[in-house]
């Protein structure tokens, strides 16, 4: 998480659970959470906020999952167990993060980052659910850069193809 208009010192590294000054102001902090459940992903922001005020930018850099607890077998070799594994970690951090953090960068008029995979698009070589889970994450970008870049009423012109934007200001 990082705060715009603020400068962290270059001579000290961000470790797990600290907060970087600069200039008299919170610039960053970095907040150890287990983002595959809801109260992790929800709480990282929280404590960002308090931490340093506000959240500017959000990356959501989580991939993979645990290599022992993943199969690479067929569709039919794989649970319900990886399934929700793989998209609580790959999708769900993401979403759960943005939704904590995105009223604070709107009103920042910051901005988000998803890092995906080429696996969204061509998922051999990877655990079953994983594609899946990255192709998701993707299309929450899309619609969330559909409905925020130029939210209804703000008289600019939609995204083309944004049918969301349309149908909201509608109503």
């Amino acid at each position: 998480m990082y705060a715009r208009g603020t400068k962290a010192p270059s001579s000290r590294p961000i470790g797990q659970g600290s907060i970087a000054r600069g200039h008299g102001q919170a610039a960053a902090a970095t907040v150890s959470v287990d983002l595959s459940t809801r109260g992790g992903a929800t709480s990282v922001v929280r404590e960002a906020i308090d931490a340093v005020g506000r959240i500017d930018f959000l990356v959501n850099n989580v991939g993979a999952g645990d290599p022992d607890g993943l199969s690479l077998g067929g569709f039919l070799d794989v649970d319900d167990e990886q399934w929700q594994a793989v998209f609580d970690l790959n999708l769900f951090s993401a979403v759960r993060s943005t939704r904590a953090a995105l009223p604070s960068i709107r009103e920042r008029r910051g901005s988000i980052v998803d890092i995906s995979s080429i696996n969204a698009r061509v998922p051999a070589g990877s655990p079953v659910g994983y594609a899946e889970a990255k192709a998701a994450l993707n299309q929450l970008g899309k619609r969330l850069s559909n409905r925020c870049a130029h939210p209804p009423g703000d008289g600019r012109a939609p995204p083309q193809g944004s049918h969301l934007h349309r149908a909201e200001a509608r109503r």
